[in-house]
């Protein structure tokens, strides 16, 4: 008979980061029957390999699904076959094209590939949802609708948007909600992982496991990860993700350019540190020191450890060799000669733009008082009044170029949205480079 921990430590290593579990008390139930009987308990999260890539974002789910395989239960990776041919209509406003089958097959291969840097292979039971629904006739979809009312459907926040905006709703998206809600009643799952944008779906799952005779799985959804923009999920169209399969150096780097907030948002959801030991690091570690050690983390779980040591050695080499002089020339510039002409709304823009970049940095600007807004400024004529370029048009075509960095980070935006007073920052165009201060 397996030997479970307590339930009480079980239940916190799992609350670890989770956005919310219905119910907490049936977990609780479920966790005290489980290590009286021995029985360990059946997890599940779906994916529907829509696409070839997993990034971080999605590893938050696959990170919970590992805190109940260290814990000892059952862990099921269930990849969507079936229900990626229909598509998932969450945060969709209109009906998300299907994939062929050909695109499904070739998405979930990479898909098992991937997953297990994070999940143990041997403990680890993946399975597809077309085992069963391939035996499902039309009058089992007949019986499965008459579980659920279109009225039901309607209070989900997507369809009662698009039904009150006459926008239209294809059947076949009706039925995605009962086909991920049925994986639950076929596999017997006794707790179901998904993102807080799943919530509709899992709750379905809980209705028809009652429906069909079975003890109503637990829910627990986590949070949407943030971007490396800290403002969006992460996301790879909107060019803030860190891929699972990038290069060791690649994803150490990314992991470093994430601000220091983000950093121990990271940490909650990325790792299997406890809640008491990433407070004791908030408490007492550097947050480069912390960061470090978050980078080499990621790295490691993707790759692997010497890996992360290399990626970590390589990385400070060219940090160093990136690194601003400690004697460089100062220029210190009037705002009003760089600024730009933008409205609140064009500022409202570049806050979403990933590509922006901020002084001194995307939290802090975001988080500015109504009374200290943030400043747009033109790059191209910074780089001008700052001698790093012969005249404006200049200016754009070197950034047109990527050829220039604002400490340390290229710049792909043309403009600045900058707070003031805002310390002073590298500018730099190839070898040269400008301590730059720019004041009201």
């Amino acid at each position: 008979m397996p030997a479970f921990a307590p339930v009480n430590e079980q239940f916190t290593y799992l609350q670890k980061g989770s956005a919310e579990i219905i119910r907490e008390s049936e977990l609780r139930a479920k966790l005290e029957k489980s290590r009286a009987s021995g029985k360990p308990l059946r997890v599940k999260a779906g994916f529907d390999p829509t696409a070839p890539d997993l990034h971080l974002g999605h590893s938050v789910l696959l990170r919970k699904l590992k805190h109940f395989q260290d814990l000892g239960h059952a862990v099921i990776f269930l990849i969507g076959d079936f229900t990626g041919m229909i598509g998932d209509p969450t945060g969709r406003s209109a009906t998300r094209p299907p994939l062929t089958q050909e695109q499904i097959e070739k998405n979930a291969e990479t898909y098992k590939t991937q997953v297990f840097k994070i999940l143990d292979p041997q403990k680890t039971v993946v399975d597809f949802n077309r085992r069963w629904f391939s035996k499902f006739t039309a009058d089992d979809f007949v019986r499965l609708a008459a579980k659920y009312t279109v009225s039901q459907m309607l209070e989900r926040e997507e369809f009662h948007k698009r039904f009150a905006e006459q926008k239209p709703i294809s059947m076949h998206e009706l039925l995605y909600p009962l086909a991920q809600g049925y994986d639950s009643v076929a596999l017997e799952a006794d707790v179901e992982l998904g993102g807080t944008d799943q919530k509709f779906n899992l709750l379905v799952g809980r209705e028809l496991q009652r429906a069909y005779g079975q003890e109503s799985q637990v829910v627990l959804t986590m949070p949407i990860l943030p971007g490396l923009d800290g403002l969006q999920k992460m996301s790879k169209s909107l060019g803030n993700a860190i891929a699972i399969h990038e290069p060791p150096l690649e994803i150490y780097g990314k992991v470093m350019s994430i601000s220091d907030e983000m950093m121990w948002r990271y940490y909650e959801l990325l790792t299997d540190l406890q809640v008491a030991e990433i407070e004791k690091m908030k408490r007492e570690a550097h947050p480069m020191a912390a960061k470090k050690d978050l980078a080499r983390r990621m790295v490691a779980d993707c790759h692997s450890a010497e890996a992360a040591e290399k990626a970590g050695e390589d990385w400070a080499q060219q940090f160093q060799k990136r690194a601003t002089p400690d004697t460089v020339e100062e220029a210190v510039i009037d705002l009003e000669s760089v600024a730009g002409a933008g409205n609140p709304q064009q500022i409202q823009d570049l806050i979403c733009n990933p590509q922006c970049v901020f002084l001194p940095d995307r939290h802090t600007v975001m988080q500015a008082p109504a009374d200290r807004q943030p400043k747009l400024v033109r790059l191209d004529k910074l780089l001008l009044r700052a001698g790093l370029a012969e005249s404006a048009t200049d200016g754009q075509r070197k950034i047109k170029q990527k050829a220039v960095q604002v400490n340390d980070r290229v710049a792909e935006s043309s403009h600045l949205l900058i707070l003031l007073p805002a310390p002073a920052f590298a500018l730099r165009v190839g070898r040269k480079i400008k301590k730059v201060q720019i004041k009201s």
